[in-house]
């Protein structure tokens, strides 16, 4: 599952620079849209790698939480977007809304999981309290 949680994080990248090359594209003669366009591809690029660096830390609770809400924020905007097109189905929203779903799947799931170093005893920990 590690994989197919990476994959995602990887197309989630992937995504960020087809935004970015595409905007270029679109608005090369428009400064002001190309930037706020490019910032939009930063923000892909920042949760792909929150999202890449909690696949990798399985335990990391904070960091899941930071990857779960900004995917849900995400997941907000495709929607916004598809709405703004006329057509949910678009391939552009439809992807993403697919990528972030996903990856807030695998957020929960690292949620969910309980980190085996908290479950067991610190010898330590019984003496103090034995004193």
């Amino acid at each position: 599952m590690k994989l197919i949680d990476r994959i995602f994080g990887c197309l989630m990248f992937l995504g960020g620079i087809g935004h970015g090359f595409g905007s270029y594209l679109a608005y090369k003669n428009d400064h002001v849209t190309l930037l706020w366009a490019w910032c939009a591809s930063f923000a892909v690029f920042l949760l792909a790698s929150v999202n890449l660096l909690r696949a990798g830390r399985e335990h990391d609770h904070p960091l899941a939480w930071l990857s779960l809400g900004g995917c849900l924020m995400w997941i907000g905007f495709v929607v916004w977007f598809g709405q703004l097109l006329g057509n949910p189905l678009d391939f552009r929203p439809l992807v993403n809304l697919i990528i972030t779903v996903v990856l807030a799947g695998f957020s929960i799931r690292s949620l969910l999981r309980t980190d085996p170093r908290n479950e067991r005893v610190q010898p330590n920990a019984v003496a103090a309290r034995a004193h």
